[in-house]
């Protein structure tokens, strides 16, 4: 009996142990293949949440951001401009007067070319027409209402499915080691609000964007905050930094980003005296996604990738560093 006893003690203590080094091989970023990228990510956690490790942080201190359009999801196209576009082709029903107007006749022909020869002033039109005029449930429920139906027009697939499997893996790495993860983005902040919660699992309140001005209204029928066609804020470059300051009130240990756009705020998160890392997104796979860099007029990164080679920051290399680019990817592989 004490022979059985010992045995089953034995067996027990070899299968303890084999799951416990099973579960310490989980590999926390599946869908980066085992390049320098991923491990400049998983030894940066890895030192930052050891206690006994000189460039241990404190969690309050963990902070991470990260830009959206072309960080997180595709931007091409840029998908809040898309939203413009159909939701004055919408509103245009209302409105024949419009057809007089040269801007709006290019988005309701679907040109953006056509629509950027107005500078930035035509696209700041159309980002107030289909953007306020409406109180701030009232677009929420619009936007919500979009991204549940609107496809990609080469894709054909939801836009909040062209979400990049590897940073939502990210991110998740961040949570699990007390990160507090924020979205900083040249986006509009009411426009990601309404779905970004759900798709990335961050919080509405650590969502930080562009933003036009609102303005409050009671009365015995009702309470609400109205959208107004003004501009409050516009959250890229040098005010990325700005915004992190006033709504986030730590400087953060990592920032992630894919274009000049965020330079600022990668050099801010650089700035940091603890351990800190910097990540550019580089879009180099034209077969999975897109190819860009230097030379693009929405999202160039010249600067930034200047930056990122004279400071060896992180760049995560599309084709090179990615197994799989979008969600629905890891689904058809295990059909």
């Amino acid at each position: 009996m004490k022979s059985f006893q010992f045995i089953a003690i034995c067996l027990l203590t070899v299968i303890t142990s084999c799951h416990s080094e099973k579960t310490l091989k989980v590999d926390p970023l599946p869908s980066w293949n085992e390049t320098t990228s991923k491990h400049q990510i998983i030894d940066f956690v890895t030192a930052v949440t050891d206690k006994n490790h000189a460039d241990f942080v404190a969690a309050a201190d963990r902070v991470a951001t990260f830009d959206n359009d072309g960080t997180l999801w595709t931007e091409k196209p840029i998908v809040q401009i898309q939203f413009a576009f159909d939701r004055v082709q919408e509103l245009s029903k209302t409105h024949p007067e419009w057809q007089n107007d040269p801007i709006i006749k290019a988005v309701l022909n679907n040109d953006l070319n056509e629509l950027l020869h107005f500078g930035k002033e035509g696209l700041a039109k159309v980002m107030m027409l289909s953007h306020s005029g409406m109180t701030t449930d009232e677009f929420d429920e619009t936007v919500s209402n979009w991204i549940a139906t609107a496809k990609h027009h080469e894709k054909n697939k939801s836009y909040n499915e062209l979400i990049y499997q590897p940073m939502l893996e990210v991110i998740d790495y961040l949570k699990e080691n007390d990160f507090k993860v924020f979205i900083v983005s040249g986006g509009g902040m009411d426009f990601m609000r309404p779905w970004a919660e759900k798709t990335y699992g961050i919080p509405k309140n650590q969502i930080i964007g562009s933003s036009i001005k609102v303005s409050f209204e009671h009365s015995d029928e009702k309470t609400v905050l109205n959208r107004l066609p003004e501009l409050n804020f516009f959250d890229d470059k040098a005010a990325k930094p700005v915004a992190i300051h006033r709504y986030i009130g730590r400087k953060p240990i990592a920032a992630f980003g894919n274009s000049d756009g965020d330079l600022q705020m990668l050099q801010w998160s650089a700035s940091n005296k603890k351990r800190n890392l910097q990540v550019y997104v580089s879009h180099t796979d034209d077969t999975r996604e897109y190819l860009y860099g230097r030379k693009d007029p929405f999202s160039k990164l010249d600067k930034g990738m200047d930056q990122a080679i004279k400071n060896e920051w992180t760049i995560a290399d599309m084709k090179k560093d990615w197994k799989v680019v979008y969600p629905f990817e890891l689904i058809s592989d295990t059909k």
